[in-house]
């Protein structure tokens, strides 16, 4: 049961990844981060840091639709206190005493726990403080009687009269200084700093990640919410906009060697083409997923890895491991791709009593339709003539197993599937009589065809 929590200068990865080892850390969230993390399918996402200027926030919508889709959403500290304080009647869950001053409307502005900070080559180190650690602090130091309340009045105005970018303990105390502010008191509070200076917002991130680690535990079921999700035109493009970019990556080298791999296959059209169709269709299957809500299922997930395994033959979990590597997945991947390949299933299946004016079109535009016109023709006259056009199972004493058996090892080389029914739906076939019907007529053309041409045997090739 994985969970993804974005932080960057509030809390450390190494920290994250001590809560639990289904702790996936990911950067500061900006806008389409959180709905690229639904598509992995996780059991909760916790939200600590995120972008608001230069990169687009995270929209409050994606937000919605993680929830929607049964996942529990968590925020804390950062940005996730002010979203999660936006949304919690909706069912996002709070975490601290950012949050509950938030929710209380005791706090208001964005920029109380704003920072700057470095890149994520330097780990998000924070560059500046932000308002609400400094007033954490300084009620400390009131209680512990390091400076007066008229004080901390002052430093709390002071403080908040700075730019974010620009708080700092130094330039708080330079200008009070300034101001004439006691120097006994902003010394006594100079000196007392070092080891009493509190780091809410690191304190209600750790809150946090230890109620996720607690829900984890509990082994919850899917998140259930009590609304309505709108499929709009503006969620439409900001979907659009989402599935245009990818989530920020904290290793570079994943996104070069991914290039990399991909100018391999831009070098070769004709595969580039077909890979670029198939990726194409995935991505519109996925959203229409989405906007109809095919949610996953244990037994639909199991299906698609079986079946996924199945066709390539990896019976073992060494064969798994291997495959993962050789694809550079992770489980936790693997298991989004199988829960993709589940939800794409049910929407085929959904879609089925539509498809078929589609696949004649498509047939047509890929130059099919004539070959496979003429043949269905010369079968039908055959069958006509031959007085069996509409042939039923135990006609010229037939059973349905034959035709069966001849269809699989002769035609197609492979055994008999144990679930004739669920083979005959996966090709379209409404029933396995229909399945058995189409098999029949199959079977008799292709003998007839045989003995016009003075063999007497019957033919094992699709003509």
């Amino acid at each position: 049961m994985t969970a993804y929590v974005f932080a960057g200068p509030t809390i450390a990865r190494a920290e994250i990844e001590a809560a639990g080892p289904d702790m996936v850390c990911l950067p500061p969230v900006a806008q389409g981060d959180v709905y690229r993390v639904v598509r992995r399918r996780p059991r909760a996402i916790g939200i600590v840091d995120g972008y608001f200027e230069g990169v687009p926030a995270v929209l409050h919508k994606e937000i919605l639709f993680a929830m929607a889709e049964g996942i529990h959403i968590f925020g804390s500290a950062s940005m996730g206190a002010l979203r999660a304080a936006e949304l919690h009647a909706f069912g996002m869950r709070g975490v601290g005493r950012i949050f509950e001053a938030y929710r209380d409307e005791r706090l208001e502005d964005d920029d109380e726990v704003a920072v700057v900070h470095g890149p994520a080559e330097a780990g998000y180190v924070a560059l500046s403080e932000s308002m609400v650690n400094i007033r954490a602090t300084l009620e400390r130091a009131v209680q512990e009687g390091v400076i007066g309340a008229p004080a901390r009045q002052a430093l709390e105005r002071i403080g908040k009269e700075l730019f974010y970018q620009a708080r700092s303990w130094q330039a708080l105390h330079g200008r009070a200084g300034a101001q004439g502010l006691p120097a006994e008191e902003l010394h006594a509070l100079r000196a007392w700093l070092p080891a009493g200076r509190i780091d809410q917002k690191r304190e209600d991130a750790l809150a946090m990640l230890a109620a996720m680690r607690e829900l984890l535990a509990a082994e919850p079921e899917p998140m259930r919410v009590d609304y309505h999700f709108e499929w709009t035109h503006m969620w439409d493009e900001a979907v659009r906009l989402a599935s245009a970019a990818g989530v920020h990556s904290a290793d570079a080298r994943d996104v070069v060697a991914h290039q990399r791999l991909l100018e391999e296959l831009r070098l070769e059209p004709q595969a580039f083409e077909e890979a670029r169709r198939q990726a194409f269709l995935r991505l519109l299957g996925l959203r229409e997923c989405d906007r109809r809500r095919v949610g996953v299922t244990g037994h639909a997930k199991r299906k698609a890895t079986n079946r996924f395994r199945a066709e390539r033959g990896l019976f073992h979990r060494q064969e798994v491991e291997r495959w993962l590597a050789e694809n550079d997945l992770e489980a936790s991947a693997f298991e989004r791709l199988m829960a993709e390949e589940s939800r794409l299933e049910g929407l085929k299946s959904m879609a089925a009593p539509m498809l078929d004016a589609h696949i004649l079109d498509h047939l047509r535009l890929a130059g099919s339709y004539t070959r496979l016109a003429e043949r269905a023709r010369r079968k039908q006259k055959a069958l006509a003539e031959a007085g069996v056009d509409d042939p039923q199972p135990g006609d010229a004493g037939l059973t349905p197993l034959r035709p069966r058996l001849w269809y699989f090892e002769h035609r197609l080389g492979q055994a008999m599937p144990e679930d004739i029914a669920a083979f005959a739906r996966e090709l379209g076939f409404s029933s396995v009589a229909d399945f058995d019907r189409a098999l029949l007529r199959e079977y008799l053309y292709c003998a007839a065809e045989e003995r016009s041409r003075g063999t007497g045997e019957t033919s094992t090739a699709g003509d």
